[in-house]
């Protein structure tokens, strides 16, 4: 039975009803059978980057292009490795810290949807696993935890250069080669981390020297003391991703490096991680360091010789992550604060250039249903809406700012909140009316006042809690000279008085 697609029998596709059924066009041919769908032929002339190397599986043997660059060329060989990941940004960083992202661009129309490819996570190794050790019966379990920890911060250390090395040459390699980004853009997004490789290959190569042939380790301290201090590389490398990653989002707007992401997204060697996720590797390992540290102490015995290195390793440590924190949040803070703008001068505060600190920020709605932009400074909240200006994401001031001092807050019950802008807003579900809070201050007899609605409840607590903590710090550090001025007045007058006038009054025991 023969069927003509628009009655046209000249043009239109025939249908065979078999066992399978096969749909013919002048440019490519399918093949039909049940739910599984191959291609045969496709136009040479319509691959690019996002089309390179992708076969759906088949037992065949397919003769590569020759014409076309593929892209594991380009790649060399690299073992897929585990990623332990402790936290995602310093210490002081919460949850809903986090820039803009911008929209998940949808496929393109002419792009295949293609499976993620199954991948293989790192196994865990152990210490008493690795190494077939006769000596195992001859130790203590508090020993060999304390060999369990010494040996999770080599094979981290291990770990850690594979993925750097990976994200090299996986990803900054083939996009510079590709002519994907420039050299430039690459080298903001990436910033010193071909520095941290040699760095940590150094501490991977100190370890091993000191590992007996049994596989145990009977010192580390003298090392981690002589090495702690090469983690200050660190402070560029931090400082630079609040802007390597507003810069990777924006890149990512573009369809090939969306593409070529997506793409090795998909591969085995990413274990399902995106550029991202490697790019703050580091970050992550280095907040790890005191808790790996702590445990190597905790399991060293009070009188072994290691201690009063492991000690002092582990002051160390904690004096770096606060010095590196420090310097990453204060770098946070004058990138978005030079990414304002202002429609007139009167909106300009000096308390905005004199922060140093950026509390928390993050997107929040009105009761209007508008998508603002709110940011704590340690002195002033501002009120923002995300603009693109020149391809960049700025923040155009909404309102005027609200000095911290000043600002009054409220948690709002939910369905307590009356939404305007509209008719729906009387006929709203409570789903609209949840997780409302209110800032609100008052100048020169005027009352100005907010009304937010966070995302989730846990959201709104969050923001609560950073702008009663804000205001407790500016409270206290301008009670502190009043303090000391009363402290030295009271001295002052005491050192004036005359104790020989001064009559003791004896009192019964």
């Amino acid at each position: 039975m023969q069927t003509r697609a628009g009655g046209d029998e000249r043009s239109g596709p025939m249908l065979q009803r078999k066992e399978s059924f096969s749909l013919l066009s002048s440019s490519e041919k399918w093949l039909f059978n049940g739910k599984k769908r191959k291609q045969r032929k496709r136009d040479v002339d319509s691959l690019s980057l996002c089309s390179l190397d992708i076969n759906e599986p088949s037992s065949k043997r397919v003769k590569p292009l020759s014409r076309v660059t593929s892209l594991a060329s380009l790649i060399a060989p690299v073992q897929a490795a585990p990623l332990k990941r402790i936290g995602q940004t310093l210490q002081r960083s919460i949850s809903f810290r986090s820039v803009c992202k911008p929209e998940i661009m949808s496929p393109r129309p002419w792009s295949r949807q293609i499976a993620p490819a199954n991948t293989k996570r790192r196994d865990s190794k152990l210490w008493s696993e690795t190494f077939d050790l006769g000596l195992g019966h001859m130790l203590s379990s508090e020993e060999i935890k304390r060999q369990e920890a010494i040996f999770e911060l080599s094979q981290g250390e291990q770990d850690l250069i594979e993925d750097l090395k990976l994200a090299k040459k996986a990803y900054r390699d083939p996009m510079l080669k590709l002519s994907i980004m420039s050299e430039h853009e690459l080298n903001q997004i990436f910033g010193t981390l071909d520095s941290l490789i040699p760095l940590h290959e150094d501490l991977l190569s100190r370890l091993r020297e000191v590992r007996k042939p049994d596989g145990s380790t009977d010192h580390v301290g003298h090392i981690l003391v002589d090495w702690l201090p090469c983690l200050e590389t660190y402070n560029s490398y931090c400082s630079n991703q609040v802007a390597a990653k507003a810069l990777l989002d924006h890149k990512k707007q573009d369809h090939r490096v969306h593409d070529f992401l997506q793409r090795c997204l998909e591969s085995p060697f990413s274990r399902k991680l995106d550029l991202w996720s490697f790019l703050d590797i580091p970050r992550s390992r280095l907040v790890k360091y005191p808790l790996l540290l702590r445990e190597i102490l905790k399991h060293t015995p009070s009188e072994h010789p290691d201690r009063q290195h492991l000690h002092h390793a582990m002051n160390m440590i904690q004096s770096i992550v606060a010095d590196i924190n420090t310097q990453t949040g204060e770098s946070e803070c004058r990138y978005y604060k030079e990414r304002l703008l202002y429609l007139e001068s009167g909106q300009r505060d000096l308390l905005i250039d004199s922060s140093r600190i950026l509390s928390c920020h993050g997107q929040l709605k009105n009761n209007r249903g508008v998508k603002l932009h709110v940011f704590l400074f340690q002195d002033v909240l501002v009120v923002t809406r995300a603009v693109t200006q020149n391809e960049q994401l700025c923040y155009q001031l909404h309102q005027q700012p609200i000095p911290v001092r000043d600002l009054e807050w409220e948690d709002l019950q939910d369905g307590e909140m009356r939404l305007g802008g509209s008719i729906r807003g009387a006929f709203s579900n409570s789903e609209r009316t949840k997780n409302f809070f209110r800032v609100s201050f008052r100048s020169g007899g005027q009352l100005q006042m907010h009304c937010f609605q966070a995302s989730d409840a846990f959201n709104k607590q969050q923001w609560l809690n950073c702008i009663r903590q804000a205001k407790e710090a500016v409270c206290s550090a301008e009670c502190e000279p009043q303090t000391a001025a009363r402290c030295s007045d009271c001295s002052a007058e005491c050192s004036q008085m005359d104790l020989t006038d001064l009559t003791l009054t004896p009192v019964e025991t």
